[in-house]
């Protein structure tokens, strides 16, 4: 337990984006990393997404430390200007960089617990001095325990995905309709998922990027010939305003913007409907087995077949309960870096540079950093995570300048305006530069509403 602090790994938790550039950082500041990873491979939950199309160029999703790692093996970075998907990103680079990286990642390790050595949370005497001690399991269900000087969790959130009840817990029967409930984008292209879907009507619950994304797959879907009577039902727990379909043109990430408007398109072109303020309370078996979604003020939706679930996600901390993290109260986010991406008042653009000091907690020598880092707030982007790293492995390596010296300029857009209190009536058009004036129980953009209007 008394190894010197400088003989022992940092430990980097999790071998995705984030996690992997951390290692390169590290290891140009000559402190030896060691990742381990849940999965099989690099960016093992990217992969559960490799079919989306990312909305940041490849010029935006590379680390420049990872490759200069890569360069000596003969790597070459695609097309700045191209978009990858989420499988172009993780063949193309997480692996090869993981590869470069060899033992120092270790795969199908699950880290179940991270404390002091001999110190649990409320022990104070020498807790500084004590090294951290990471308890993993393997593979074939082995437990091991290793030291390191310090921890960054780069884990993400995407294995706890928030749920489908508008009050933040599960709703009443959605653990009961796991059959027919999904909390991912469906991949269309597989031909069991695109049969699940096709001829269907599907509920899709959320207003980001990933609701965007689901409802214009959906919409193709429709218009192919094997998805005839294929029908989404947007269901938002606000109403439509002009910022609903995020930035659009106005969006310095093009494809980002371009999301909203393809799922504005799936509405007004009657591929989709829109019901408005409606937060989910339950979810019951029609007779024929489909679904209905009951919401807060007693509405009940007409049956849907399928229910994809997309409201944002969460970060696991089961296994940090032992160290002494300062978390904000509300996103679960460290308390320095909070006011920053808190999406009650924030936008993307008004992001300042931050690093090491945003990221810090009580106890010293630990960081969240990626999307983890965000807590619930929806609106990271990778090359922030690659700025994380670059400060805290400078500051690890006790280089305080170049770890204060945070660069980073975030494009702006209105998809992650500010969203108020959702609970106060929805803008006028004059304040919101277009919109509906009430919230209608269902709606078309474009098109007289069913019930209700504008």
């Amino acid at each position: 337990m008394n190894a010197p602090a400088a003989e022992l790994p940092v430990v980097v938790i999790g071998a995705g984006p984030v996690g992997l550039a951390a290692a390169a950082h590290l290891i140009d500041r000559g402190i030896e990393p060691l990742v381990l990873e849940s999965g099989r491979a690099a960016g093992a939950a990217v992969r559960e997404w490799s079919h989306v199309r990312l909305f940041s160029t490849w010029g935006e999703v590379t680390d420049p430390m990872a490759e200069k790692l890569l360069a000596p093996t003969g790597w070459t970075r695609p097309d700045a200007a191209t978009y990858p998907s989420g499988g172009d990103w993780a063949e193309r680079y997480l692996q090869p960089l993981a590869d470069v990286l060899g033992d120092k990642v270790r795969f199908a390790t699950t880290v179940t617990g991270v404390s002091r050595a001999g110190r649990d949370r409320v022990v104070d005497a020498d807790r500084e001095a004590q090294p951290f001690v990471v308890h993993l399991t393997t593979a074939d269900g082995g437990e091991e325990r290793v030291l390191a000087r310090a921890v960054l969790d780069a884990s993400g959130t995407w294995t706890t995905p928030a749920p489908l009840g508008g009050s933040g817990l599960p709703a009443l029967g959605e653990k009961s309709a796991a059959d027919r409930i999904s909390y991912r984008v469906p991949d269309l292209k597989d031909p069991a998922v695109r049969a699940r879907y096709a001829g269907r009507r599907t509920a899709v619950i959320g207003s980001g990027a990933s609701a965007f994304t689901a409802l214009a797959y959906l919409a193709d879907l429709a218009k192919a010939d094997d998805g005839t009577g294929t029908h989404a039902v947007w269901v938002l727990r606000r109403g439509i305003s002009g910022a609903t379909f995020g930035g659009g043109e106005a969006d310095q990430l093009p494809a980002r913007g371009a999301l909203g408007l393809a799922a504005k398109k799936a509405v007004e072109d009657g591929y989709a409907d829109a019901v408005t303020g409606f937060r989910t309370e339950g979810v019951e078996r029609a007779p024929d087995g489909r679904l209905v979604l009951v919401g807060a003020d007693g509405r009940r939706l007409d049956a849907v077949d399928e229910v994809v679930v997309l409201t944002g996600l969460r970060p696991d901390l089961s296994y940090l309960s032992e160290l002494r993290l300062a978390l904000d109260e509300r996103l679960q986010a460290p308390v320095g870096l909070a006011p920053l991406i808190d999406p009650n008042q924030h936008s993307c653009g008004t992001v300042y540079p931050h690093g090491h000091r945003e990221l810090s907690h009580p106890e010293q020598g630990v960081y969240l950093v990626g999307m983890k880092s965000y807590g619930r707030a929806p609106t990271f982007l990778a090359m922030t995570g690659y700025e994380q790293v670059r400060s805290v492995a400078a500051a690890i390596a006790g280089d305080t300048v170049s770890a204060d010296r945070v660069e980073l300029t975030l494009p702006e857009t209105g998809v992650c305006g500010g969203a108020g209190l959702f609970d106060q009536p929805e803008a006028t058009p004059e304040q919101e530069g277009g919109g509906c004036c009430a919230a209608p129980d269902t709606l078309r953009i474009g098109a007289p509403a069913r019930s209700g209007g504008c």
